[in-house]
């Protein structure tokens, strides 16, 4: 038996102000069409079952672009390989925080998908002696979880689960997203299953031979430089999807073209260099991308520049390069002063104000280069102010 397992797709998902010809928002396009090309490799795979672990769309009301694409593209498989079970768990993206607020997901039932919405359910795959347990995301954040157990007498059981796995985020979450369910491994029991599909994670990732993460088909998470750090941590190489055949849970990951590349170049080291200095590094950085920057998204970080170095940059040639790329974030962040690089007290060990932290917080926040940092701290400081003033007369009062 051959199983396609997807996860995250995130239709929908929008980011930058890049429009296409038509008028849609450029990453949204990219997005589909990552989806749209694993489709094109899993007709050339013909899987027995497609299971898809939550997270299909960025959002519970979707554009009705997204709507129409997924059905499209659902309905190419459907046509294509109408033996083949196709099973869709909902995530935390794809789940109304009100019970009264019904899901798009149930459209697609009209197509033969199977859609897992809230509880678990058992899925027979006939003519394989196989069962799939879906489990979505509101069941796994429920305080009361059900027990997630194969089905007895059948030779293949199959778990597909959205959730993260504890101890799996490590680093702020940068590869995910935040809202998803915690499992532990024991309640998973990779060893009473012949798979475990997971969802949520959106690097593609090994947690047990036959328990993975299919990760993302495309960067939608808000740190993409995040994923791209993982991915070189765990050696795994752009996105795509798992190709697993049973017995056995022999797992191949399918890469995926993508339609955009996401480019972290390596960070530049501002201290002792003059202005002129940083504006050549930055050109050299630029040049060296290949094929260019053009439509790409880049970040460059530079580390430890002052203000005033900062505001003698080039920016004309900063803006230039953005002009090119489809983003381009310049990411400036200013020298941490010894006595706050924990963050945690004033100079004398006293401990710092509400309006002190966020001053600190957003003194060292990377900002894009054309944004006026002191105007920025500024103005934050002055709304904790406003807020802490507010609170204190509903006190009084």
């Amino acid at each position: 038996m051959k199983l396609a397992h997807l996860s995250d797709l995130h239709l929908g998902f929008r980011q930058y102000e890049r429009l296409t010809a038509r008028g849609s928002n450029q990453r949204e396009a990219d997005v589909a069409e990552a989806f749209r090309r694993a489709v094109d490799d899993i007709l050339e795979q013909k899987p027995d079952c497609i299971v898809i672990a939550g997270d299909v769309f960025n959002a519970v009301r979707p554009t009705n672009a997204a709507i129409l694409f997924l059905f499209l593209q659902l309905q190419r498989i459907r046509t294509t390989l109408p033996d083949s079970a196709v099973v869709m768990v909902a995530g935390n993206h794809d789940t109304p925080r009100s019970v009264e607020t019904g899901s798009i997901l149930r459209l697609y039932e009209t197509l033969g998908v199977h859609i897992v919405l809230d509880v678990p359910r058992r899925i027979p795959i006939p003519g394989h002696d196989a069962a799939v347990l879906a489990v979505p995301h509101q069941a796994i954040a429920q305080v009361e979880r059900p027990a997630l157990r194969p089905e007895p007498g059948v030779a293949h059981n199959i778990l597909v689960v959205h959730a993260e796995v504890d101890g799996i985020f490590a680093f702020e979450k940068g590869a995910g997203e935040y809202g998803s369910g915690v499992v532990t491994r024991a309640e998973l029991g990779a060893s009473h299953w012949d798979y475990v599909a997971l969802g949520a994670y959106h690097v593609a990732r090994e947690l047990e031979s036959n328990m993975w993460y299919s990760g993302s088909l495309d960067y939608v998470s808000h740190n993409p430089w995040g994923e791209l750090i993982d991915e070189k941590k765990h050696k795994r190489s752009g996105k795509g999807y798992l190709l697993v055949d049973l017995p056995g849970a022999k797992v191949t990951f399918r890469s995926i073209e993508p339609p955009r590349r996401f480019v972290d170049l390596p960070p530049i080291d501002a201290p002792d260099k003059t202005a002129a200095e940083l504006d050549a590094e930055i050109a050299a950085a630029i040049k060296k991308v290949k094929p260019s920057v053009d439509d790409q998204v880049i970040r460059l970080v530079v580390r430890d520049i002052s203000r005033g170095i900062a505001k003698d940059l080039n920016h004309e040639a900063i803006r230039a390069v953005k002009a090119r790329a489809l983003n381009f974030h310049l990411d400036l962040r200013r020298p941490v002063p010894a006595e706050r690089a924990a963050g945690m007290a004033a100079p004398g060990g006293k401990p710092l104000t509400l309006p002190e932290t966020v001053k600190d917080f957003l003194s060292r926040r990377p900002l894009d280069a054309d944004l006026d940092r002191e105007e920025f701290v500024r103005t934050g400081v002055e709304y904790v102010e406003k807020a802490g003033a507010g609170t204190r007369e509903e006190v009084a009062s």
